[in-house]
């Protein structure tokens, strides 16, 4: 017993010199805190708010929560349905520009969005002056560069069946593009195309399918700009420069019309891009506009001297006729740039 007592001694000062003590279940570290919310204000009129279906919010949230994103919509205004995890926004049924300008300071004081996106001009196209539309949206995104110059801004074309659309769309778009390139944190979002003119039942408004084409449109505008949406962007698909996406528009007997979405998912601008596809068998590329292209079969499509210039996050489209039989329907295109 003595000797027992003396080997025990003998481990316990060797214990005590190694700095050990009674041995005990190892305590579990600190809980790695979880990342905090990126802040993101919807910002715009009644296609913002969505009424009660949540508009493309729905979807939009829905990806990045599948995406691993964490991210909290934020705004004073809340729609959308019941069971939709994050309802609020800043869209306001009716406002116009002015409307949005006028309060938007006191909005992004209290909210301080990290990422806004922005949706607005519809209701200036009814107004007193539609054509003064094109200076009252930049100097808007003045006043939220000014106030938020770190968040990222992402300024949204307009769609309905209008020609004052395509007007103030095609004057928005250099000024954005210059100020991006002045340094401001703003992005173009070319919505016009992404939404087809029968996903707008009333003209104006998208049903659920447009709202899933404009998600889908915010969604890859996202990802392509580091820190939007928190974290590193995922890896773009393609070549990592830009994407072309077909769409089968219509059909009638013995053809269709088609069009393509070019969209820059890369870092950096595109200077020009190049997108090739190969129509069914028996089929042919009879017509295109918007790009110039070469061959019938096999085609290949590059930029008009107008739409090659892109901004990261940016898209276009391209139009096209396909005669020959068989059914409406396209492959899958490439892109490269230039």
């Amino acid at each position: 017993m003595n000797l027992l007592k003396a080997v025990a001694g003998v481990l316990a000062a060797a214990c005590a010199a190694l700095g050990a003590g009674p041995a005990t279940a190892a305590s579990p570290g600190p809980a790695a805190a979880a990342p905090e919310p990126v802040r993101i204000m919807p910002l715009g009129d009644s296609i913002t708010q969505g009424g009660t279906t949540g508009g493309y919010r729905l979807d939009l949230g829905a990806k990045l929560r599948a995406d691993g994103r964490a991210v909290d919509f934020v705004g004073s205004m809340t729609d959308g349905p019941a069971g939709m995890p994050d309802r609020e926004h800043e869209g306001h049924p009716g406002w116009t520009i002015a409307q949005i300008d006028a309060n938007v300071t006191g909005r992004l004081a209290t909210y301080r969005p990290r990422t806004i996106l922005l949706h607005i001009g519809t209701n200036d196209m009814y107004g007193s002056d539609p054509a003064g539309a094109p200076r009252r949206l930049p100097a808007l995104v003045d006043r939220i560069t000014a106030q938020a110059p770190d968040a990222d801004v992402f300024v949204a074309t307009i769609r309905f069946a209008d020609q004052a659309v395509r007007t103030f769309d095609a004057a928005i778009a250099p000024d954005i593009r210059a100020k991006a390139a002045a340094g401001k944190h703003v992005h173009p979002v070319g919505m016009y195309p992404a939404v087809a003119i029968p996903d707008l039942p009333d003209g104006i408004h998208p049903d659920a399918a447009g709202y899933r084409e404009m998600a889908a449109t915010r969604y890859r505008a996202l990802q392509a700009v580091p820190g939007s949406i928190g974290g590193d962007p995922q890896p773009p698909a393609g070549d990592g420069t830009c994407t072309a996406t077909p769409r089968v528009v219509g059909s009638w007997n013995g053809g269709f019309p088609g069009e393509v979405t070019v969209a820059a998912t890369g870092r950096t601008a595109l200077d020009g891009w190049t997108v090739r596809f190969t129509p069914p068998s028996g089929q042919a590329v009879t017509q295109i506009w918007s790009g110039t292209a070469t061959g019938m079969g096999p085609v290949t499509v590059r930029n008009a001297v107008y739409n090659g210039a892109l901004g990261a996050g940016a898209s276009t489209t391209f139009g096209f006729l396909v005669a020959g039989p068989g059914a409406a329907s396209l492959p899958a295109a490439t892109c490269a740039s230039p």
